[in-house]
């Protein structure tokens, strides 16, 4: 949602010095660190540690583990050079408590005159086990012939986050000029005293003093784990930015108005009745929620999530005809060809017996068709629009679209929907937006991610619709698969075999699965078998799936592009090859595109050996679930936010400090903050600026 390019300065104020106030930072320097979001001191500071090392502490050589990083000192009792296969230059020292060798592949004469018999050594670097005991290659170190060495480290080191170029001790230094200014400079305490005190937040400069320096008995477990007091403290900061934003967001899209839908039911109580089901009490209830918005004055921006089949379309059928009662248009948006031509099939079929006019806009439509559909939604005689992104471009101009249905939002990216949100503007009001997913989103992205939305959720399947057998199993076994799409489909059912593979290129996709439709022809060769793959050409693509809409091929092997909208009924098995590869939202997906019916159905993830425990994780909860919201807190856990919401939307994701898997707990009490805070716009302002730079000005589209 906001821009991902970067990191966004950290600076509260256009009056913070520039990073090149600092000594030794020139043009050269002050590029890398740009790198790292880092402009100004403020944004120095906000670049915290991702770790920490003790070196307040001298370890006797006698207690150590291998993997323990810590400081010993010593002194050195041997120091020879070990010809091998590598030369390399060894050290045994002694404390009186035990013996540690000390290995350096790379090494000048000047280091082997100083690293002498006798000389006192003081190191730090990470325990190994090597050929002759316990040993550390290449460690920190400090050599003394003299008496003594300097103290130890009085506070945690820090360990920053890097960029090419960058060191850990340049960057140490750096912070420790940018502390001293903050002794005498100021980053301003923007969360007001009432609401720190409220929430036992601590204060600002003092977070990020202990998180820069952490005193010697600092919980290093809470601090690694992110959940010190002092890092929360910045988290909840950084959230409630993120939730400020998408509340001004709403605010300004509802400053236009909207226009009044009243709910006659002319043609809406004509098209219920027309349908062969009853709509379940999920689907009437959040059919009211939305009826209930577009008969206000202010643009209704409300969520839909049901899961696969929960049926959402006819939610948004109802609500487009509540529009067109009001000689308003409804516009039906979809990411993908194949999607937006399954809905205008399926308004055709509902709307036309109600004598209302569609028009389809798809990158497909061309030459004369294409100007007869546009002229159509200039005048207004199409009064409901389904298409593709291509209803954002600057050539379609509605005649008065009174609402905007976007359909699996997640893929559009809010810019695009925004830009929409501007067709329908006479200059005084916006149109009323509906955005449907079949991807369950947690409630911890709903909060964050969609909080500009009010959220209804379908949860409920209708009546008849089978649960899907999903089974795990390897593919040295693909022929016993093979033999169970042959029998299903030899029962009269049919079958989707989808290929994945973990190269981008979708020219190899597309390569595997026509492999694998070879191979599949060949060992099943009474079977009609259609193929479908992104570089197919969208009309040859729409003629396959429509022959296996129409029973007349019996097996679909595909990419994953059949993910979203595919509707067949009469399809029950689907083979996913190497689901490993797929996230577990993108899986779920693919799964529902069978038990669409009353037949019992099966999906076969067929994986290939061995599996990683997070792969066998992951399809162990396939296996065991079919609750999407389930699936997609796991997917969350295991992914994070950017790829659940899709790559078009990770930039409003991409945190600097907090995390919202481990701060979901913080999500309440900072939509109560932030709705205190509406009527102190001075602090809103201020808290985004120093979170988000000016990337908030993205609803400006």
């Amino acid at each position: 949602m906001y821009s991902s390019s970067g990191s966004p300065s950290i600076s509260a104020s256009a009056n913070a010095p520039a990073i090149t106030a600092l000594k030794g930072v020139g043009a050269a320097l002050a590029l890398k660190l740009a790198r790292l979001g880092i402009h100004s001191i403020p944004d120095l500071l906000f670049h915290l540690p991702s770790r920490y090392q003790d070196r307040t502490r001298i370890i006797p050589i006698g207690s150590l583990q291998p993997g323990d990083e810590c400081v010993i000192e010593g002194t050195i009792r041997a120091s020879d050079i070990q010809m091998g296969r590598r030369r390399s230059l060894l050290c045994r020292i002694q404390d009186g408590t035990g013996t540690l060798t000390l290995r350096f592949f790379h090494f000048s004469a000047a280091q082997k005159n100083t690293l002498a018999v006798g000389a006192s050594i003081r190191c730090f670097g990470e325990v190994r086990p090597g050929p002759a005991g316990l040993e550390m290659v290449h460690p920190e170190y400090r050599a003394s012939h003299a008496e003594g060495l300097t103290p130890v480290e009085e506070c945690l080191t820090p360990i920053y986050p890097m960029t090419e170029g960058l060191q850990q001790g340049r960057v140490r230094a750096l912070i420790q000029q940018a502390l001293t200014w903050l002794e005498t400079g100021s980053v301003r305490e923007l969360l007001p005293e009432p609401v720190r005190q409220q929430w036992r937040l601590p204060a600002l400069k003092k977070s990020l003093v202990y998180l820069h320096a952490p005193p010697v008995d600092a919980d290093q477990h809470l601090l690694l784990e992110g959940m010190h007091p002092a890092q929360r403290r910045l988290a909840f900061e950084e959230l409630l930015a993120h939730h400020l934003t998408l509340m001004q967001l709403r605010h300004k899209v509802q400053e236009h108005g909207a226009p009044i839908l009243n709910a006659t039911q002319r043609l809406s109580s004509q098209f219920l009745r027309q349908l062969p089901f009853q709509l379940t009490q999920a689907q009437q209830r959040v059919s009211a929620e939305v009826c209930a918005d577009l008969e206000k004055p202010l643009p209704m921006l409300r969520l839909v999530q049901g899961d696969v089949g929960s049926g959402k379309t006819v939610v948004a059928a109802v609500a487009a005809l509540q529009a067109v009662e009001n000689r308003y248009q409804a516009a039906i948006m979809a990411p993908t060809e194949i999607l937006a031509e399954q809905h205008f099939i399926n308004f055709s079929q509902w709307m036309e017996p109600l004598g209302i006019k569609l028009a389809w806009l798809a990158g497909k439509v061309k030459g004369k068709q294409r100007a007869i559909q546009l002229e159509a939604i200039a005048d207004g005689s199409a009064q409901i629009v389904i298409g593709t992104h291509a209803l954002f471009q600057e050539e379609v101009r509605f005649y008065n679209l009174g609402l905007a249905v976007i359909d699996e939002q997640h893929r559009f990216g809010v810019h695009q929907r925004l830009s929409l949100r501007e067709k329908g503007r006479d200059g005084k009001r916006s149109p009323h937006q509906l955005i449907m997913t079949a991807t369950p989103i947690p409630r911890t992205l709903t909060m964050s991610a969609y909080a500009d939305l009010d959220c209804s959720v379908i949860d409920e399947l209708p009546p008849g619709r089978t649960p899907v057998n999903t089974v795990v199993i390897a593919d040295s076994r693909r022929d016993q698969v093979i033999e169970r799409v042959r029998v299903a489909c030899a029962a009269g059912r049919q079958a989707y075999w989808v290929c994945t593979l973990i190269e981008e290129s979708e020219s190899l996709q597309c390569q595997a699965v026509e492999v694998a439709e070879i191979m599949l022809k060949e060992q099943l060769p009474e079977l009609r078998i259609g193929l479908v793959h992104g570089r197919m050409k969208s009309k040859d693509k729409a003629e396959v799936m429509q022959r296996f809409k129409a029973a007349e091929l019996d097996l679909l092997v595909a990419t994953t592009v059949i993910e979203v909208g595919v509707d067949v009924p009469n399809a029950s098995v689907m083979i996913i090859e190497n689901p490993e590869r797929l996230g577990l939202s993108q899986l779920h997906q693919l799964r529902g595109r069978v038990g669409r019916g009353s037949v019992e159905s099966f999906c076969v993830l067929m994986y290939h050996a061995p599996l990683s425990k997070q792969s066998r994780e992951r399809l162990a909860v396939m296996r065991e679930t079919t609750d999407g919201f389930r699936i997609a807190e796991k997917d969350l856990e295991l992914r994070g936010p950017g790829e659940i919401l899709g790559t078009r939307q990770t930039g409003m994701m991409q945190f600097r400090i907090a995390d919202l898997q481990r701060d979901s707990d913080l999500l309440d009490s900072i939509r109560q903050v932030a709705a205190e805070l509406a009527d102190a716009p001075d602090v809103m302002e201020s808290i985004t600026r120093r979170w988000l730079g000016h990337q908030e000005d993205y609803g400006h589209v």
